[in-house]
């Protein structure tokens, strides 16, 4: 289970929670400090990364149900921020 102390104030760990934490550490996990490191010192945009999260639905999580979202809490797309 998480760990309190990763999450916001508020926000409660359940197995929903741990399960978005998992899957976006393991996309992180891919991408080490020296993957950034070389982005950040060639002032390029992370697409390989940008690709990944994407790839595995990550990207767009907090637009409207309108266009495709589904019904989760909006805490929920914010807890990637606070894996790693």
């Amino acid at each position: 289970m998480l760990r309190q102390s990763n999450l916001p104030a508020g926000i409660e760990p359940n197995a929903e929670r741990e399960q978005i934490a998992t899957s976006v550490q393991v996309i992180c996990d891919r991408f080490d400090d020296d993957f950034w490191l070389e982005k950040d010192q060639k002032n390029e945009f992370p697409s390989e990364f940008h690709a990944a999260m994407a790839e595995s639905g990550w990207l767009g999580i907090t637009m409207p149900t309108e266009y495709g979202l589904s019904l989760i809490h909006i805490s929920e797309p914010t807890r990637p921020l606070y894996i790693s």
